[in-house]
């Protein structure tokens, strides 16, 4: 009898151990996933891309705004599991009531310094339509936070009336990368030298909110012709892409919707992922001189180029330690399922997409940031809920391979 039991739980053991090695992990279950609140903000009602991870604290750093006029704080102590609420921005930056800010839009990205740089964002009407009025918006500024200390410097504000929607650093160097709302000029910023240049105009009516950096230093965007342009800094220039940035047909109206929504770095493997506004899953090589090779990896799912007019909305992007992309389709009213965010898996390799969970909008609405992922190889998203009078922002923490805590 025994060794009957025995047999059976050997094979047992054997059919489990199968399963995991054809999926390459065990199953992702609710226990890989958590979501975390920011403590002592009511009023927060939402976080946009800012978001980051600090290597050298080993603390993830989120902005949290009520999308009027307050923006708090916040880090997430990994080895602790402890959420801080550090103040609103305004007072840390020393900022005066005519240079009210609505929130951070851009990345939270580390610089060698160890400090934590972004940029700040208008984000509501008064930025938009009354321009130089007394009460309107005087522009974004540059910013930098210190895990540590606790040290907010504000390092000045970039272009009059403009919004700053995303920034990115070249490690080298510490210059800032940045482009501008609603005129899209891209900008390079010198913090050491306190020097700011203006690379022109590179964009019209939309604004895509995201840029990335290579290893080298060298930054990219795309053009109103959904162009990757290169900024090369070892000639000061830009570079512009022959063709544009893969995209399904256009939709009925003859549109096609480009622009990067997100994107993740496998520097191992010389490759940077990126989703595009037409739910594009496309493969970048960068190289050191020019633009490199970009590689069409299809939707964000099987059914992605169904969806009109826009395709679902992933402004998100991650990838696990076992070289897939995570991300989580829905937002701005495009989803994949009525009313509902998914959790995807997509395995570059073989093209494989797994829908892992569909959450509700009443529990998971939205989740935006790129390329958040500690050492421990937890990935992280800045989420929100939409309830009947207000949304409800927290952050995401997630590991496809094993369970987290918070």
């Amino acid at each position: 009898m025994k060794i009957k039991y025995l047999k059976f739980l050997l094979v047992g053991i054997v059919c489990f151990l199968q399963v995991v090695n054809a999926a390459g992990q065990a199953p992702i279950t609710k226990e890989n996933i958590i979501f975390i609140d920011y403590p002592g903000f009511p009023e927060g009602e939402s976080t946009w891309d800012d978001i980051g991870y600090s290597t050298k604290f080993n603390k993830v750093v989120a902005g949290v705004t009520n999308h009027k006029d307050k923006v708090a704080l916040f880090d997430y102590d990994v080895a602790t599991g402890k959420m801080t609420n550090n103040g609103l921005m305004q007072s840390l930056g020393n900022l005066r009531e005519f240079q009210w800010q609505a929130k951070i839009h851009s990345k939270i990205i580390e610089g060698s310094d160890g400090y934590m740089y972004f940029a700040t964002d208008g984000g509501e009407s008064r930025e938009e339509y009354l321009m130089d009025h007394p009460s309107g918006y005087a522009g974004g500024f540059f910013m930098k936070w210190h895990p540590q200390t606790k040290n907010l410097i504000n390092l000045g504000m970039g272009l009059q009336y403009e919004s700053i929607k995303d920034i990115d650093i070249d490690p080298q160097t510490g210059k800032l990368y940045a482009i501008s709302y609603p005129q899209v000029h891209f900008i390079v910023y010198d913090p050491a030298k306190n020097i700011l240049k203006d690379m022109g105009r590179i964009g019209s009516a939309h604004v895509p909110r995201v840029m990335f950096t290579d290893w080298w230093g060298n930054c990219y965007y795309v053009d109103w012709r959904q162009r990757l342009v290169k900024y090369q800094k070892s000639n000061d220039s830009l570079v512009f892409a022959r063709n544009s940035v893969p995209a399904f047909e256009g939709t009925p109206g003859g549109k096609i919707i480009t622009g990067i929504t997100s994107y993740a770095k496998d520097q191992k493997n010389g490759v940077i992922y990126f989703i595009t506004y037409g739910a594009k899953i496309v493969a970048f090589y960068p190289q050191k001189d020019g633009i490199g090779k970009v590689v069409d990896l299809g939707g964000v799912a099987d059914s992605a180029k169904n969806i009109e007019p826009y395709g679902p909305y992933v402004p998100n992007l991650n990838i696990g330690d076992n070289g897939k992309l995570y991300y989580i389709v829905g937002g701005h009213g495009n989803f994949l399922i009525e009313n509902k965010t998914v959790l995807m898996e997509f395995d570059p390799t073989t093209k494989k997409h797994t829908l892992i969970y569909q959450f509700p909008v009443e529990e998971l609405s939205e989740a935006t940031g790129s390329d958040t992922k500690d050492k421990e190889g937890n990935l992280y998203f800045a989420g929100r809920k939409d309830l009947p009078s207000r949304s409800v922002p927290f952050l995401i923490k997630f590991n496809p391979g094993k369970n987290v805590k918070k």
